[in-house]
């Protein structure tokens, strides 16, 4: 396994604050046509971020898609490539538009191209979050315009064009590409309507992926006795719904874990089951590359 480190060429913006903000674990040699995502899981805080935040460390983990990037990581050995973040999810959300930007946040004027308008800025979830998961606000005020813009173009850009390349890499390889975004979820974060689930899979309401992926997941998962519900109330984000162009045979699926199968998530501890959970997740995996990856490119008829 070989890993490449993707660091900004400027080295004195935000991206020198991380070492380094994002990394590509490589397989030996790519043998799936699969790539692995893990942009939540970034768990370096820097010391002026901490200072510069009303919230303590452990706050601001609560945004964090903690150890998902380890849950996922036998993927590699396996013949796919996983890209994981290394700076936090309170600090930039690539799974957000670039500049999808809440103005009530920064002095200073934002690019007249952000989107300030979108249901996630409202939520205080914008591409430079305002808040934290469970709604804290994480500055005491406002801060720079200038500074969201610094992050978007040192460590969002140049992650996209990572994640960007990976995919069209894997496509011309095989003929089409499985882009698989990993996350995590709040065991409260589904409703009283809502039904239990240990996994949640999200296809953008089967826009985003061919069904026979979301159907093989959701069947080696139900197999192995998880409870899995398909878009509610998480259907996919950003990069499920741009990424994923199943016309073209580039399709990408969102599957989100509920935090208490592995962890504590008061202490954010890892608890004796994760290691089952790798186990479970592998073979799953395993089982959902042998069904899929025969699969034909989806291509629309020319008009």
């Amino acid at each position: 396994m070989a890993t490449s480190d993707m660091e900004s060429s400027d080295p004195a913006g935000p991206a020198a604050l991380f070492a380094p903000p994002f990394a590509v674990d490589e397989p030996a040699a790519q043998t799936l046509p699969y790539v692995f995502n893990t942009g939540h899981s970034g768990a370096v805080y820097p010391a002026s971020f901490l200072a510069a935040s009303r919230l303590d460390s452990l706050s601001l983990r609560r945004s964090e898609d903690a150890y998902v990037d380890r849950l996922f990581a036998p993927v590699v050995a396996l013949g796919a490539p996983l890209l994981r973040a290394n700076f936090p999810r309170a600090y930039l959300d690539v799974n957000r538009e670039p500049f999808e930007l809440d103005p009530r946040m920064f002095d200073g004027r934002l690019p007249p191209y952000a989107n300030t308008r979108s249901m996630r800025v409202a939520g205080g979830l914008g591409t430079v979050p305002r808040v934290v998961a469970d709604g804290q606000e994480i500055y005491p005020g406002r801060i720079a315009a200038a500074e969201a813009v610094a992050r978007i173009e040192d460590l969002y850009k140049p992650y996209h064009r990572a994640l960007r390349a990976l995919i069209q890499r894997t496509a011309r390889t095989f003929g089409h590409c499985f882009l698989i975004d990993c996350h995590s979820m709040p065991s409260t974060s589904l409703g009283r309507d809502e039904p239990k689930a240990d996994v949640v899979l999200g296809d953008r309401y089967g826009t985003a992926c061919a069904p026979e992926l979301i159907d093989a997941f959701e069947t080696q998962f139900r197999e192995k006795g998880f409870r899995v519900v398909r878009n509610k109330p998480y259907a996919g984000g950003f990069i499920t719904e741009h990424y994923g162009e199943p016309n073209l045979g580039r399709h990408a699926l969102q599957i989100e874990l509920n935090r208490a199968l592995y962890m504590n998530e008061t202490s954010l501890a890892l608890t004796a089951d994760a290691g089952d959970l790798v186990v479970a997740l592998r073979s799953i995996i395993v089982a959902v590359a042998e069904e899929t990856t025969g699969m034909q490119p989806l291509r629309m008829a020319a008009e």
